[in-house]
């Protein structure tokens, strides 16, 4: 466990990574490269059926400032600057694209032993303003995320989150889209040596009065192989295999089948991560 609270997004976020992280049903194929000035270049390609999406990215680190320039496709132009910790525990990130106008943004995080705070405020004349907030420990939580637009003049976010934590089991609580959405997670580390646990994730919808309940687990099969699998009430059932093949490069197979029809719902994946 960290030291502190961490931000609003930590809020179940273990238990998202096991149940959701990595499964795909596309291909997708990234590789990086680093230069003799530090200068790291990322260029990514996925395969969505018949469309192929591609982006570069490079990244230039300099002391306490990280630089990224991502130009996709689609001939759009990304910036991100991030200054870590011109103070300790603080943190700066300026954004925008091009050619949106409207998407330039200032976001700070500060993050002390007893709070963890993330503010942000678009660039525009009427922007849309984002805070979240936690106040507890590493053990418990509590925290909320809020979103108010001041074109409108309405709350577009409005969410609150409990959080426990302990050595090896994480519990979390959520009231999301206004309070229409609750959201409970679970994650618990079974076997920390073999990177096996379990975890679960149940959502009720107040408007609709539906559950969606979706289980998971991992398991290392080895150092450098680990396997995945969850399934929902409603009966997808998926699950990956992931192997290190080198330091830091990874090739990940992941698969998805509607166990009520079979024969027509199966869905393969495929990743491949280099860096060299």
């Amino acid at each position: 466990m960290g030291k502190g609270p961490g931000l609003y997004s930590d809020i179940g976020k273990k238990a998202r990574d096991l149940l959701y992280k990595d499964y795909q049903s596309d291909h997708k194929f990234s590789i990086t490269t680093y230069s003799p000035t530090g200068v790291a270049i990322t260029s990514s390609g996925t395969k969505k059926g018949e469309l192929f999406l591609a982006d570069i990215n490079t990244q230039l680190k300099n002391k306490n400032v990280t630089t990224d320039v991502k130009v996709d496709t689609s001939s759009n132009l990304s910036f991100t600057v991030t200054v870590n910790e011109p103070t300790p525990g603080l943190k700066t990130i300026f954004s925008f694209k091009v050619p949106d106008q409207r998407s330039g943004k200032v976001e700070v995080q500060y993050l002390h032993d007893y709070t963890g705070i993330s503010t942000s405020i678009g660039l525009t004349a009427n922007p849309i303003v984002n805070f979240s907030g936690v106040i507890g420990t590493n053990i418990v939580s509590l925290g909320t995320d809020l979103t108010f637009d001041t074109k409108t003049g309405n709350f577009t976010k409005c969410n609150a989150g409990l959080n426990f934590s302990n050595a090896d089991l994480i519990a979390s609580l959520t009231l999301n889209n206004k309070g229409d959405t609750l959201n409970a997670a679970y994650y618990h580390a079974v076997d920390l040596l073999k990177n096996t646990a379990v975890g679960a994730e149940v959502n009720h919808c107040f408007s609709t009065n539906e559950n969606t309940i979706t289980v998971g687990t991992q398991h290392a099969l080895d150092p450098l192989t680990t396997v995945k699998a969850r399934v929902n009430n409603y009966g997808k059932a998926s699950a990956l295999v992931q192997h290190e093949w080198r330091p830091r490069s990874l090739l990940t197979i992941s698969g998805e089948v509607d166990t009520r029809a079979i024969e027509k719902s199966t869905k393969v994946g495929l990743a491949l991560v280099l860096k060299p």
